[in-house]
């Protein structure tokens, strides 16, 4: 197994002692919390993304942000891994945070899942026909595959009604991370997929 990518390795190393330093001190103020309940403060919409909710939450984030990530950014390079993982933890948090104002929600929300899945979205449209297993159960399923049903499954999750997850975080983070592809095609030459 190739080492980590240094970024990559820096998001799981940050996002584990955050969760430590979780469990001595509260973060509270650093969760992305509605801005009804007037807790919400503008360094929010980065800083929960280095927050989980627990050792589980911890750890899928962390296996999807080195299986996705490690590949991404090499591919990009530190830089533009960087500012993708950025615009997808930033549109996480502005869906989530027109969500939870529709809905008039008062729960904050944790978690890289939002950048996690701008990355998965990205793969799958770099490497749509990559096989990707799933965990649980254990399916092969091509990478656009894999991408439709989580998306799918997302909203319905999310239009479904409170979970306890931010489903449409989750969705913000694939709209963040396709809009910077597409921004990035549009803007210079972009690597072409690979089969």
């Amino acid at each position: 197994m190739p080492s980590l990518p240094p970024v990559t390795k820096a998001l799981i190393l940050l996002c584990v002692g955050m969760f430590c330093l979780g469990l001595i001190i509260p973060l509270g103020s650093l969760a992305l919390w509605p801005i009804s309940t007037g807790r919400f403060q503008p360094w929010q919409v980065v800083s929960y993304a280095f927050l989980h909710g627990g050792a589980f939450h911890l750890l899928f984030n962390m296996l999807g942000i080195w299986m996705f990530g490690s590949e991404l950014e090499r591919l990009w390079g530190p830089r533009r891994y960087i500012q993708f993982l950025v615009a997808s933890a930033l549109a996480a948090a502005a869906v989530q945070l027109g969500w939870t104002a529709l809905i008039d929600s008062i729960n904050p929300t944790v978690g890289a899942s939002g950048a996690l899945y701008g990355l998965l979205l990205a793969f799958g449209m770099l490497f749509p026909n990559r096989t990707i297993q799933l965990l649980i159960p254990p399916v092969p399923m091509k990478a656009k595959v894999y991408v439709a049903v989580f998306g799918g499954l997302e909203l319905l999750m999310g239009l479904g009604g409170p979970s306890g997850v931010a489903h449409f975080a989750h969705l913000g983070g694939m709209l963040g991370g396709f809009l910077m592809i597409r921004y990035w095609r549009g803007q210079a030459p972009f690597p072409r997929r690979r089969r």
